[in-house]
């Protein structure tokens, strides 16, 4: 019996189910063709579905889907048959949240695309190794932030989340000498 929570899956998917974004932490689909199958047919039984306000949640294939649907983008959690609906969801809702932060409240598909570096590292915050490590959607975008700053960048062109962390760098590094 597992203790900890597991994903098997993150997926962004367009309006159309093509792939945006997707991370899979499972040997569930061994190849990239099955990842595919996987992707069309939870995107054929969820569209026709209302989840813009809310998260729905869907068994499917002995497989827990947690979803959400904002714009032409779809949001999808994946997890074990006995996973916790509520853990997935809150995960759901960090990666969606923290996706809405870093495209500054513009969530639609051609703003993920031109921003997939920052969304990638979003997934990378969130899920390591199919353990979740963080929902929070400030605490990942501030991490994601970090990551992608450039340091040479004058103070003046950094956000204020990136400034932030700037800001805690240079604090944490006096503090250690």
């Amino acid at each position: 019996m597992e203790l900890c929570p597991l994903v098997k899956n993150i997926l962004l998917l367009d309006s159309e189910g093509k792939r945006i974004a997707v991370k899979y932490y499972s040997d569930d689909w061994p190849t990239n063709a099955a990842k595919e199958a996987f992707e069309k047919a939870v995107f054929a039984k969820t569209q026709k579905t209302n989840a813009r306000t809310d998260a729905e949640i869907t068994m499917f294939d002995n497989y827990v889907v947690v979803y959400k649907f904002v714009q032409d983008l779809h949001f999808f959690v994946t997890g074990g048959e006995n996973e916790n609906e509520i853990i997935l969801a809150a995960v759901l809702q960090g990666f969606y949240d923290a996706v809405g932060l870093l495209l500054r409240g513009t969530v639609d598909k051609k703003e993920a695309l031109e921003n997939l570096d920052l969304i990638l590292l979003c997934l990378d915050e969130i899920v390591d190794g199919g353990i979740i490590l963080e929902t929070d959607a400030n605490v990942i975008t501030g991490k994601v932030a970090s990551h992608s700053m450039d340091a040479g960048a004058p103070l003046t062109e950094q956000t204020i989340t990136q400034a932030l962390a700037t800001a805690r760098e240079h604090l944490t590094r006096s503090l250690l000498k």
